[in-house]
Order: structure tokens, then sequence, then C-alpha cells
């Protein structure tokens, strides 16, 4: 037995948040914690972690117990270096590390080896020794270095400041922190906010592996599935235990619902029987005496309560008016580069190109720091690109969900938020959706900056339902939701005849929306078409798309632009032609190459996580250093790439008709003299088309 909780109760000023909750945690079990934002699920990690006391109730862990608490805002000191942040952990090892360099010296300095103070300093050696032997302690570094690379810092500066450090890296620096202490009980508040499919990956496998007891909050219900073996519910205050992952305990507690309701409804119907009956016959003689038995057992009996319905989730509807051309979206060798010198600035991306039609789904997927944001930016004309162009079809109107909060007035009030997206709304049609999106009557006049992650997402995807845009480009639209709502928004992504195009880490939304999956990786993108589980079965077994995401030619114009190719060929000297046909020879050897190598590096990272390697420190230290060695050829290799790029695309030069309206374009790609003045879409839904000049 790891921990007991008997009868905890727990209130905020007059408003229970917790009643009789009675629970126990044994060695090993692995639980996810599940409910509502705001149902008391911190609340409860707190009193289990013993800095929250509860009003009433009893906490029981054996002496000893090392409890370790992932909180969501991390914890970590900012004057601390990484390296110096995770070898805190082994504090008590490289204090019996020093005791074992310094206490040589001073034995040393002893010719009677019998004298009592030389007795003493050999004993408290050879204590050192083993304390420092049975902890591991010859290798430290290795292990942090393991899970460093798991947790996504592999190759990075470890002398580097925690406090240069973004949100989500320090958080992931926190769970590594973690991990690396090896608590008895594991908890973990959100772990899988700011984590590429990679480290989820890498974590899943890490914490399936932990022998420990664990529990886990978290809203990625594929995480959920794989990781927990029982699930903890909290709902209307009180808690229910649920064997089973995440996907078994749905099935669990809808069959609990409706079997308590259907209890419930057969005793009312009984207790309706029997008071009826005692009314119709307490006052004859021949029947008073039934009457009274009757009224009495009515008095003994233990009513139920009706079940509390299963909580309603935020309504969502994404709809549209005007209808989009078919042809959508054009993507052409994009190169983003961002920086506050505008003479170094860093290169983000380059040669982005694919195209979309109207009413596909597409999930844009890949490592963090790649660029996925970027490119949802450079979309809408929010990142000046360098080269390259975006052109968008005739009659689209965008929405476009982000991130951060840049785009809602912090002082502005809920109500007069949702009125700026449309100022023709009467109060009561604004204060009825507000109170479908979880906005009761005391809510819509406080501040948007009051709001908690939660409230705010809500309130965006609200504001976005207004636009009545046909195309919704969505960043991380689920981060800070909770489970209903997040099922709310796949099915109206699922109902929506428009386009999607978005950037998200949730598996499930993205296994049921997407039907088209588009990885960025440095210096290339890939296309797999078939939705997500396509591509996580491919990229299990290591196989690469069928062909690079690269918009076919358009008709309009191509042989013209063919023609006009073949004339700047015919006029090459055979030197440069074969040194073209060389390029394009080593062009496809380096990118098989860069294939293997990902390939080999992945087969390398998987074996981290087995048993019979992890547990061999020299072995995962060596696979470490290959590992360095393998990106290293991987970097070189990317560069050459871009340099073979430029040579290869000189013999095929791209170039689009301008038949359709353009957002923007920028230098890199002329302008034909004819083409027609772009159109410039409002990112609130309105369209206005120049006059031709």
């Amino acid at each position: 037995m790891v921990l007991t909780l008997e009868n905890i109760t727990k209130y905020f000023a007059a408003k229970a948040i917790l009643l009789d909750v009675n629970i126990k945690v044994e060695q090993g079990e692995r639980i996810g914690l599940v409910g509502a934002n705001g149902a008391g699920k911190s609340t409860l990690l707190n009193i289990i972690d013993g800095s929250l006391e509860p009003d009433m109730g009893r906490r029981s862990i054996p002496a000893g117990l090392r409890i370790g608490f992932l909180r969501q805002d991390g914890g970590l000191d900012s004057s601390r270096s990484i390296q110096q942040e995770l070898r805190t952990v082994f504090q008590p090892l490289l204090d019996a590390q020093a005791l074992l360099r310094r206490l040589p010296n001073l034995m040393a300095q002893f010719s009677d080896h019998q004298d009592p103070e030389y007795l003493r300093l050999a004993d408290q050696y050879a204590k050192a020794l083993a304390f420092f032997e049975a902890n591991d302690g010859y290798h430290i570094d290795v292990k942090i270095q393991t899970v460093l690379n798991g947790m996504g810092f592999a190759g990075r500066d470890i002398s580097m400041s925690c406090a240069k450090l973004s949100g989500g890296e320090r958080t992931r620096l926190a769970l590594a922190k973690l991990l690396l202490q090896e608590p008895d009980l594991l908890m973990l508040d959100e772990p899988t906010n700011h984590l590429d499919f990679a480290t989820l990956h890498w974590l899943e496998a890490y914490l399936q592996a932990y022998k420990k007891a664990v529990i886990v909050v978290s809203h990625d219900r594929f995480f959920l599935d794989r990781i927990c073996d029982r699930i903890w519910e909290i709902a209307a205050v009180r808690l229910r235990s649920f064997r089973g992952n995440y996907s078994r305990y749905v099935q669990l507690r809808d069959a609990a619902y409706q079997r308590e309701l259907r209890e419930y409804e057969a005793q009312q119907q009984e207790i309706a029987k029997l008071s009826d009956y005692v009314a119709r016959n307490k006052a004859r003689a021949s029947t008073a005496n039934m009457a009274k038995s009757r009224e009495k057992a009515l008095e003994r009996l233990e009513v139920r309560h009706a079940p509390p319905p299963p909580r309603r989730p935020m309504r969502l509807q994404f709809r549209y008016e005007l209808e989009p051309s078919r042809e959508l979206l054009l993507v052409e060798n994009l190169c983003a580069r961002l920086g506050k010198d505008p003479t170094q600035l860093a290169n983000i991306f380059s040669g982005i190109s694919f195209r979309v039609q109207h009413g596909e789904r597409i999930a844009i997927v890949g490592p963090n720091g790649v660029g996925k944001s970027t490119l949802l930016r450079a979309l809408v004309g929010e990142v000046f690109c360098v080269e390259g162009r975006v052109r968008w079809g005739r009659n689209v109107r965008i929405g476009y969900f982000e991130q951060g909060t840049e785009r809602v007035d912090p002082f502005c009030s809920v109500l007069e938020t949702m009125w700026n997206a449309d100022p023709y709304r009467r109060e009561c049609d604004v204060r009825k959706q507000l109170a479908e999106i979880g906005f009761p009557d005391d809510r819509p006049r406080v501040l948007v900056q009051t709001l908690s992650g939660g409230e705010m997402a809500k309130l965006k995807l609200s504001v976005l339902m207004w636009r009545n845009a046909n195309v919704l480009l969505l960043d991380e639209p689920t981060n800070h939701l909770d489970l209903p709502t997040r099922e709310a928004l796949e099915e109206a992504l699922l109902e929506f005849n428009g386009t999607v195009i978005m950037v998200s880490h949730d598996r499930y939304l993205l296994s049921r929306v997407a039907t088209r999956v588009i990885e960025m990786q440095p210096g290339r993108l890939l296309e797999y078409p078939g939705g997500y589980p396509d591509y996580a079965a491919r990229r299990l077994e290591h196989k690469p798309p069928e062909s690079p995401c690269n918009p076919p030619n358009e008709q309009a114009g191509e042989k013209d632009r063919k023609r006009a190719a073949s004339d700047s060929r015919r006029h090459r000297t055979h030197q440069q032609r074969a040194q073209q046909v060389a390029a394009k020879k080593r062009f496809i050897e380096v990118e098989q190459e860069i294939s293997d190598l990902e390939l080999q590096i992945a087969q390398m990272q998987e074996s981290l996580c087995t048993p019979e390697v992890s547990t061999d420190y020299l072995a995962v230290n060596r696979i470490c250093g290959e590992l360095e060695q393998l990106r290293q050829k991987i970097s070189d290799l990317t560069e050459e790439w871009c340099d073979l790029l430029e040579l290869v695309e000189q013999d095929n030069p791209a170039g689009y008709p301008q038949e359709e309206p353009v957002i923007f374009s920028v230098k890199g790609r002329p302008e034909p003299q004819d083409a027609p003045q772009p159109s410039k879409i409002d990112l609130q839904g309105q369209q206005q088309h120049l006059d031709d000049k």
C-alpha cells in the first residue's frame, strides 16, 4: 500500500470541492485523474502531496515515502544551468563523491594505520564508497543525458541557464528532473503539454516500464489509454474509481449512469405506488393496518438520489455562407526568417510547397521548433517571407485560432469581445451563446484578462464560430480544454463542410478529424495521405511517404513553361548538362542517406527504452554518443541537400499562372505583367476586392 485517503472533504469558503473521498493507491498502479476544469483535480493532488490539509478526513502514507509532484508551473531555479539543475537530484551522491576525493588526502597524513583518527576516516571512506556504488554514482551524467535526450534536449548546450528556456522547455526540464528522482509516488499534472510526438512516445514507454505508482492528470486521451490501468473521475464533488484505461472508463461510466438511472426510476415508481396506497387506505378501518405497514416501509426506505446527468458539453458549430473555389490554396517555395536584428535573421523554414483543395482537413505535424505555427502565421500574412508565394482561391474567408491572446483585448469584457465579432447580434443572443460555452449569468461582464486558460480557449472558439469562415486555421486548439469540450470540438470539425488546416499534438483529435497529414522536417516537407492512423503506422514502420508534398503542375500555361524550360536546356553546354545530371543523382543519394540515418536514429532511440539497454549505463552512454554523431551527419547532409536543390531547380524552374487572386507575394518569384490585382482577405471574415487599375 502506497497511500490511503479516508473520508476526505475540502471546502473553499462555503463551496464544497471534495466530499467523502476514499481512495487507495497500490504499488505499481498507474492512475489517470479526469474531470472538468475546476472539478478539484489539482486540489486532490495537493492533498495527496501534503501541501494542502483537508477540512475532514485522514491521509495515511508509509514512513519514508518519496512523492514527486510535477506541477503545471514547473518550479526550476532560474539561476542554475540545465546541468546544475539536474545534478541537484543526485546531491547526496555528489556529496559522497566529494568526500571520497577528500578523505584519501587526510588519510595519507597518518603513518600509523592503527591511529583511532585514521580508523575513523577509513570507516567513513568505506561507508561513503558503499553508498556511492550501491546507488550507481558512477553513471550520474549518463542518467542525466539519457533523460535529456528522451525529453527533447538532445544536442542542446546543458551549460545554458534555465532562465533562457521557453515555457515549454522549462516544463520538459522539470519533468526530466522529476523522472531522475524516481519517487515512490509520481504525480504529473498535465505532463504532455509542450511535448512533440517523439517525446510523447518516449515518455509513454518510460512510464509503462516504471515500477512504482503513478497518478497523472492529462487531457491527452491517447496518453491515458496507453499509460493507465485505473481512472479516477471527479464529478459533482465526488470521486469514483474505474478499472481500465480511458476508453474502458468511458464505457463503464456510461453503463453505470444508465444502471443508476434505471434503479432510481424504479425506486421512484415504487415510492409513488406505496404513497398512493397509504393515501387511499389509511382512513379505512379494514385496511388501516396494512396502510400503516406500508407507511413504515416508506420511512425505512433508503431513498436513492438521482444520478448526476452527464455534463452537457460546449455546443460548437462552424458554418459559412460563401462557397470558395475548389482550388483553395497553393504554397510555392516559401521561405521564412525571423529575428530581432534584420541583418541576422534565423531561417525558420525554406522550400515549403503544397496545395490544398476545398473540403480537406489537414494536420501539420513535426518536432517542436520546426516552424509549424510560423507557417500558419505566414498563410495569413503575419510573417514576412523572404521568398516564395502564398496564393488563395476566390471567396476565401479565414478564421484563425492562435495559441496566444494577441487578438483579444484583455481590458474588454467577455460580452464586449463577443459583440466585437458580430456587432449586430442582440444581447440576449450573445448571452445565450456565452451560456452554451460555459459562461453563466455572472461571468459575461468579467474582463478577459481574468479568465483561466480553459475559459479563454472557449471564448476564442466561440468568436471563431461567428466569423462564418469557410477556412479554419487552428494552432493547438485543444490546449487548456477539458475532455468534454475537446469531444465537442471534434464533432464540430467533423460536421464542418469547409477546409481545416490545424497544428495539434492531440493524437485523438488528429485521428478522428484529419484526412491528410503534412509532416514538417528541417529542410523538407512530407505528405502522408490517409489520415493520422496511416501516418503513425508508416512512421512506426519507418516507411517514407509515397511522394514529397509538392503541388502538381497547373494546367493553364503548362505547355508554355515546358517549352521555355526546353529552350533553356537546349542552349547549355555538354559540361553543364553533365554537371546537372550529376547534381540530380547526388540529390537523390543525399535524400536516401538522410532517410536511412533518420531510420537508424529512430531504431537506436527505441532501443534505449528496452529494459536490457536502459539498465546498462555503459550501453546507454555508447548509444548516446553514436546518436550525436548521426545527428551531426544529418546536419551536414541537409546543408548539402539545400545546395543541390538550387542546382536541380535550375533545370526545372517553377512558375504558376496568375489566374486566381493572391493574398501576397514576396521577392524570389517575378509577377506576370498582366496579373490581376490581388484580393485582400480580412482575417475577421470580410473580403474586399480591389478595383483593377
